[in-house]
């Protein structure tokens, strides 16, 4: 059933006129989501639905697709020519002052921008403000499901599996003596994720050595490295079950093949530590708190801490992502870098921490999720590491 009254309590607590969902042959998946719009939708020509703060919701659908917002209440307008479709829409926002859209401002959130230019003008002419439906799209596409926060635990079991076996293997093919690349240990991971039923959108990283200190390394067979005695070992996994509601767990830990790490290496994983757990208590502090917390504050408590340490320069990357359907979901970000993201941390979204430092000899990353429930409880899922693991025979 469409959410009606807590939309319009959401248009309102955020100072709008309405909610001008857009949508053209699937190219706002955020819109059809919140329109209840799956993927079996027939969806050709371009359909607007306006959600006003109060009243009763007016949908705008072109004649040969005229039912398909039928589950949606209030008046559906039709249109065949350009122009009728425009005379429609101005009626539609007669007297609107400003209406939210999927779209950013200065193109400073790319996940939300999903509205094309033109449209953005040719609603602007007509008169509304267009402003950014972030904190709209977030509450009702990134606010996790009991069902949800379910799967995630699930999904979660099944990547750490995944990670015992990547050791385990490591372990036994040095003992044995054996020769063994990256692209080797990612197939076991990915066997391992099947096996759980989990799927993912890309393999997971096994990067050894200097390798690690590429962020998104992919190793790739022919050209991989192998995994050596008295090296740094990195692996992020992620993965989610196979049905369209469900939502990804994803995280990163890191090993050394031999007795002892080296003290650069201890060092430079310290920092990472620190920087992690001090935006995981800085969560956990505001939500106790009762306090509005924005995704930048988080990416600061992190990246003030590798600041300190004089490894700015190699922190080169957010501290997290919001955590859903998608591997990076339509929540908020933590991040300062990238964006000054300030959408609001919100109950019952999840979202990863993962500050890391690259250096050419290697990188370091160390990846959490946060579930922050309905009643501002936080969660840390994926067991925060406290030392580099030692995979030594």
């Amino acid at each position: 059933m469409f959410p009606l009254k807590a939309i319009q309590d959401a248009i309102g607590a955020e100072g709008l006129d309405g909610w001008l969902l857009y949508d053209f042959r699937d190219n706002n998946p955020l819109a059809c989501r919140v329109l209840g719009l799956g993927p079996e939708a027939h969806l050709t020509r371009r359909l607007f639905c306006f959600v006003p703060a109060e009243g009763e919701p007016l949908k705008l659908v072109h004649r040969i697709e005229d039912s398909v917002l039928a589950a949606v209440p209030g008046k559906t307008m039709l249109y065949s020519s350009a122009d009728e479709m425009r005379g429609a829409l101005t009626e539609m926002l007669n007297g609107v002052g400003r209406a939210a859209m999927e779209y950013a401002p200065d193109g400073t959130n790319p996940y939300i921008s999903l509205v094309d230019a033109g449209t953005v003008e040719l609603v602007r002419s007509i008169g509304a403000e267009v402003a950014s439906s972030g904190n709209l799209v977030q509450r009702f596409d990134a606010v996790w499901s009991g069902a949800q926060w379910a799967a995630h635990r699930e999904a979660s079991a099944g990547v750490l599996a995944a990670f015992d076996a990547a050791w385990a293997m490591v372990r036994e093919c040095l003992a044995a003596g054996e020769s063994l690349r990256e692209t080797e240990v990612q197939a076991v991971m990915l066997d391992r994720l099947a096996g759980a039923g989990l799927v993912t959108d890309h393999p997971p990283i096994v990067a050894v050595g200097p390798n690690s200190g590429n962020a998104h390394y992919a190793p790739q067979a022919g050209s991989d490295a192998e995994i050596v005695k008295d090296a740094f070992l990195l692996i992020d996994a992620w993965g989610k079950l196979d049905h369209p509601d469900a939502v990804y767990a994803d995280y990163t830990r890191v090993a050394y093949t031999g007795d002892a790490v080296t003290p650069m290496i201890a060092e430079v994983f310290g920092v990472v530590a620190a920087a992690r757990d001090a935006a995981v208590s800085l969560v956990e502090k505001a939500f106790s708190d009762g306090a509005t917390l924005e995704g930048w504050e988080v990416d600061r408590a992190a990246r003030g801490v590798i600041e300190a340490a004089g490894y700015a320069d190699a922190f080169v990357h957010r501290t997290g992502h919001s955590i859903g359907r998608e591997l990076h979901g339509s929540g908020a970000h933590m991040d300062s870098l990238e964006t000054r993201y300030e959408r609001t941390v919100m109950p019952g979204t999840c979202f990863s921490i993962e500050p890391g430092i690259y250096l050419p000899e290697f990188g370091v990353r160390s990846e959490v999720n946060l579930y922050v429930d309905p009643k501002g409880k936080v969660d840390v899922t994926g067991e925060p590491q406290s030392e580099v693991l030692l995979l030594h025979t």
